[in-house]
């Protein structure tokens, strides 16, 4: 398998935070989130590997290349969208092109025309008078018109009103429709990863939490949830943190959850896969697990055995 971008032992090291040897690999054709709390090296390690930062240690490839060494060529391959506008506020749309235009000896006329059309946007208009998403749409307008194979995006949905964030969605995964695209990017928003992620980084305080493929991650951790009459004899004489005769565990197999919660090897007969969206805020969010258990729904998390 093709590997579109390798990140080796990525470290940075800053007054108050470092960046800890971050690993991943993102192959040829699919869609990896980067994920995880605010403060915790999303945004550092994103420019990283554009080079926007210098680092402490560790590689970057792009495609094969070095991403310093290489770095014109890297950039050649990619396309980066920010959550804010990088343009010029009083351009007007047709003034993009023609000041983009020339970093990029493959840029194709036809096809910035063609998704200015598609997203509907006009090209007399001044940047400024776009709306987020529509500025979000003109900078992967941008991208796509010079055929980028690694598209980034930081925290591209966030502030994205609904409507918005489900084209954004859609056009990402028809970006990658034809096996010669991948696309990287950040969010907090854990529906984005459920619906568009293929692949999942997860990075916490500096630290790598976890890399590999989204039902991967899922299976890792199992949730447990009911009434004390629901379990047997055996399993009621074990020692539970239960609360007015309930229960609920969110387990890390195969050992102790890196979070909070011990592991139960005798309810593993009883473990039920949890979602990855009220996974992931559990996870993004830090919300206390003996609050969250209170509040999801009952009949879906019911006890049951894994098939």
């Amino acid at each position: 398998m093709t590997n579109y971008l390798e990140v080796t032992n990525l470290s940075k090291s800053f007054d108050s935070f470092q960046l800890h040897n971050i690993s991943f690999t993102l192959p040829k054709g699919y869609i990896m989130g980067l994920i995880g709390p605010n403060g915790s090296g999303k945004t550092t390690t994103i420019k990283l590997i554009l080079n926007m930062l210098g680092r402490t240690g560790g590689t970057v490839k792009v495609m094969g290349l070095d991403n310093i060494t290489e770095e014109q060529k890297v950039k050649s391959e990619l396309g980066v969208v920010f959550d804010t506008n990088y343009f010029s506020d009083d351009w007007k749309v047709s003034q993009v092109e023609k000041s983009i235009s020339v970093f990029y000896p493959n840029w194709n006329r036809q096809k910035f025309a063609d998704m200015l059309r598609k997203f509907h946007i006009a090209p007399t208009k001044k940047v400024k008078e776009l709306s987020k998403g529509m500025q979000m749409k003109l900078m992967l307008a941008c991208a796509f018109s010079y055929d980028a194979k690694l598209l980034i995006l930081d925290e591209p949905t966030s502030g994205l009103d609904p409507v918005s964030r489900d084209e954004l969605l859609k056009i990402l995964s028809e970006y990658i429709e034809d096996g010669e695209h991948s696309v990287l990017f950040s969010t907090h928003i854990t529906g984005d990863l459920e619906r568009a992620a293929d692949y999942i980084t997860y990075i916490s305080y500096g630290e790598l939490f976890f890399t590999g493929s989204k039902d991967d991650f899922v299976d890792i951790f199992r949730i447990v949830k009911g009434g004390i009459e629901e379990l047997s004899d055996d399993l009621k004489t074990q020692p539970l943190p239960a609360k007015a005769g309930r229960f609920g565990l969110l387990l890390k197999q195969p050992k102790v959850c890196t979070l909070k919660v011990i592991s139960y090897p005798f309810l593993l007969p009883y473990l039920k896969v949890i979602g990855i969206a009220l996974l992931l805020q559990i996870l993004i969010l830090n919300v206390r697990f003996d609050y969250f258990i209170r509040h999801i729904s009952t009949a879906r998390y019911k006890i049951s055995p894994c098939p």
